[in-house]
């Protein structure tokens, strides 16, 4: 008798990788990072706003009780980034204050466009030594514009350079800041905006 070939043993089935779990915790630790840097956002513009790191001005909701001796010009810088259009300006360049005494300057905002349009600013004081000492009580930057078509807004700034400065070893040699505001486009919303943004049909050809 011949004996019968031997089989070959089967081997098992090789897993494959289980690439679903990998995958999960990248896209958790991605978004993650997103929603981090997101949130860092308004943290950081309140940090800057309590601390007046990088030139940003404190917000507080009380003036000092007295005025000092001590003068500062204060110069007003009014910008738009591209994109919105808008015109925007101090009513003047520039005011001479006591430190503690409590000032009021109104910028002059004028929509352009046949629209309405939203705008949000930002704002900062040079130089950055006395931004922590610049402190204001009330600014249109503080909530988002929204202008009606051709509208034109007044939009006052109340403000006091804090007497405290005058103990800050940074500051001693100053006699003048700038406080600057640049304008930026905010989304628009509301069916008339979304009209706008739609172009009219093309007309149809004759039959």
């Amino acid at each position: 008798m011949v004996d019968a070939p031997a089989r070959p043993t089967p081997r098992p089935p090789t897993p494959r990788p289980r690439n679903g779990p990998v995958v999960l915790v990248c896209l958790g630790v991605t978004f993650g990072m997103l929603g981090a840097a997101f949130a860092s956002v308004p943290f950081y513009r309140w940090f800057c706003s309590v601390t007046g790191y990088g030139g940003t001005p404190s917000i507080r909701t009380l003036a000092p009780e007295a005025a000092s001796d001590r003068r500062f010009e204060v110069r007003f810088d009014a910008n738009v980034f591209a994109g919105l259009p808008w015109r925007f300006a101090p009513e003047t360049p520039s005011i001479t204050v006591r430190t503690g005494e409590v000032a009021t300057v109104v910028f002059r905002i004028e929509n352009l466009a046949d629209v309405e349009t939203r705008g949000q600013a930002v704002f900062n004081v040079a130089p950055a030594a006395a931004g922590y000492w610049f402190t204001k009580l009330a600014c249109f930057c503080f909530t988002e514009q929204v202008l009606q078509p051709h509208e034109v807004v007044e939009a006052p700034v109340t403000f006091f350079v804090d007497p405290a400065i005058d103990g800050d070893k940074n500051a001693r040699g100053l006699t003048a800041l700038t406080l600057s505001y640049t304008f930026f486009a905010a989304p628009t919303a509301g069916p008339r905006a979304a009209e706008a943004a739609v172009p009219p049909p093309s007309p149809r050809p004759a039959l």
